[in-house]
């Protein structure tokens, strides 16, 4: 069987626990022949302004549309959900929280991109895809990759990010061929996803810009009080400052 890859992206009604899918879009790359996938679909629960106003869907556009669970590209996806095939997204724990609230629970291998970025390129400004499509000149490219595909380009549209990831990955893909050779690059990027991040440095509160290992040494109390008081602190930080502080 042909190994697929699937890039997707999803928009949502809004980030809260009652938000649901209204556009899902994908691309479906490992044959002849790539596989393009953009539904709108209805919701129960209203656009909030927020979000109208990063991807510029309106109730007026989705209205009278499936919903998410009717739409072809979903019930594609579920016919390339198998364990052979892997599904590629950036920040993939919020596109699949959100896939699973329409009955969606993949069994494909995945490849969190963001995750893949922050292992191989710490040292960037940011980690958003928009800021590697301006930072790697991927703009440059994808009006050539749209209009070969049949997909309009627009920002933090879902075919749209889409078609900007796609361009991503082959440069990830490169860095990663780069820094290890002997490795199998796609492997690789699974493996790098399910890795815990060593975050290097502060870029919040009162130690920001200063490295973790400076705080250690000038105030490992503090670190060790994020540990213990900070409920929602992000897991990529707590084994770095463990970590830390081990060594």
């Amino acid at each position: 069987m042909v190994k697929k890859y699937i890039i997707l992206d999803t928009e949502t009604t809004g980030v809260a626990e009652e938000d649901r899918v209204i556009q899902l879009g994908y691309m479906v790359l490992g044959a002849k022949e790539i596989e393009v996938h953009n539904d709108f679909c209805s919701s129960d629960i209203p656009i909030k302004f927020g979000a109208m106003e990063v991807h510029g869907i309106t109730e007026e556009m989705i209205k009278g549309k499936p919903t998410c669970q009717e739409t072809r590209a979903y019930k594609r996806l579920l016919e390339l959900n198998t364990a052979d095939n892997y599904m590629i997204i950036h920040n993939a724990p919020f596109d699949l929280g959100m896939l699973e609230k329409e009955g969606f629970n993949t069994q494909m291998k995945v490849i969190d991109t963001l995750r893949v970025a922050k292992h191989i390129l710490p040292d960037e400004d940011a980690h958003r895809l928009q800021y590697f499509r301006y930072k790697m000149g991927l703009y440059k490219d994808e009006q050539k990759e749209a209009d070969a595909l049949g997909i309009v380009v627009k920002a933090h549209d879902a075919i749209g990010d889409v078609l900007v990831l796609k361009l991503f990955l082959s440069k990830l893909r490169e860095a990663i061929q780069a820094e290890f050779p002997n490795e199998n690059p796609v492997e690789k990027m699974v493996d790098l996803t399910n890795t815990p991040i060593m975050v290097k440095s502060f870029r919040f509160g009162k130690y920001k810009g200063k490295t973790l290992e400076e705080v250690a040494r000038e105030d490992a109390g503090y670190l060790r009080w994020m540990l213990t008081g900070m409920e929602n602190l992000d897991e990529d930080m707590r084994y770095s400052i463990t970590t830390v502080l081990g060594n």
